[in-house]
């Protein structure tokens, strides 16, 4: 399984769009994860013409339409393997700290998540930390998105990519 992992897009107010870039990827997974800071509805649209499964939490920066809409945490079961989904909150320093208080509980294989902009592809004791960092916003000095693939036949093989635009 293939999933496109984005979050922090900020449409409109770092891009009026999601990248050609990213969607022309984005047509060829199977789950496309947006992990906040959405802003604008309008993205979710952009990622749902090319990829029919979208699932979204809510960030900091959303509006209420958003923030109605979609949760801020959610755990997926994709293929046996639990992932945790929140956009984070706080100090960047701290953010995974906060990740792992969020979902202790969950016995989480992969937690992803957005807030700081910034790439991360690390695992820590059993669980992979991934942020895509930001298609659309430069602080971290690239736009970035992700893809994980999960092996069908082999769960614990696992590869998980930063991709810069």
């Amino acid at each position: 399984m293939k999933i496109g992992v984005i979050s922090d897009t900020h449409i409109p107010d770092k891009c009026e769009h999601i990248p050609k870039t990213v969607l022309n990827v984005f047509k060829g997974v199977d789950l496309v994860i947006h992990a906040g800071d959405i802003v604008s509805l309008k993205a979710l649209e952009e990622l749902k013409d090319v990829c029919e499964k979208v699932v979204v939490v809510a960030g900091n920066m959303d509006p209420d339409e958003v923030v109605r809409k979609y949760p801020q945490k959610q755990v997926l079961d994709i293929l046996g393997l639990k992932i945790g989904l929140a956009h984070g909150s706080g100090a960047p320093v701290g953010l995974v700290d906060l990740l792992k208080g969020i979902f202790e509980k969950d016995g989480c294989d992969i937690i992803v998540f957005g807030h700081s902009h910034r790439p991360m592809n690390e695992k820590i004791g059993k669980t992979l930390f991934f942020n895509p960092g930001s298609a659309t916003d430069f602080i971290s000095g690239d736009t970035t998105y992700g893809i994980i693939e999960i092996n069908e036949k082999n769960k614990n093989k696992i590869e998980a990519s930063i991709i810069k635009i």
